[in-house]
């Protein structure tokens, strides 16, 4: 199991940037994932079927959809060392909290079980 309190991700719209025909990783979603990685190092990437919790603590009171930072989060996690690849999520969950002066996301992740 891993359990790590990461800086707030950027959102998904702050992500990506085109640049003629190509699609590049942001100068915020770069300086993202190198700040994961750096708090990550040393972890053991998880192997097999995951659940994946995530306790979202917001900067501020503007409106935010949840579904906008899992790619930038998740994809920072995978480089960081915590698992090998996205498809290896089988259960994810997010939940709003109260805001947190700068933001911040606790992630919970562990081996996936399924109850029958």
């Amino acid at each position: 199991m891993i359990n790590v309190e990461l800086p707030f991700p950027p959102s998904i719209n702050h992500l990506w940037r085109r640049f003629g025909n190509r699609t590049l990783l942001s100068k915020h979603g770069r300086t993202y994932r190198a700040r994961v990685c750096a708090l990550l190092q040393g972890i053991k990437p998880l192997a097999g079927n995951l659940s994946v919790m995530i306790d979202m603590y917001p900067p501020d009171r503007r409106r935010r959809d949840v579904d906008n930072i899992q790619k930038a989060l998740l994809d920072a996690l995978m480089h960081g060392g915590a698992y090998h690849d996205d498809s290896q999520i089988s259960k994810l969950s997010i939940e709003r909290r109260e805001v947190f002066p700068g933001g911040k996301v606790c992630v919970r992740i562990e081996q996936y079980n399924p109850v029958d």
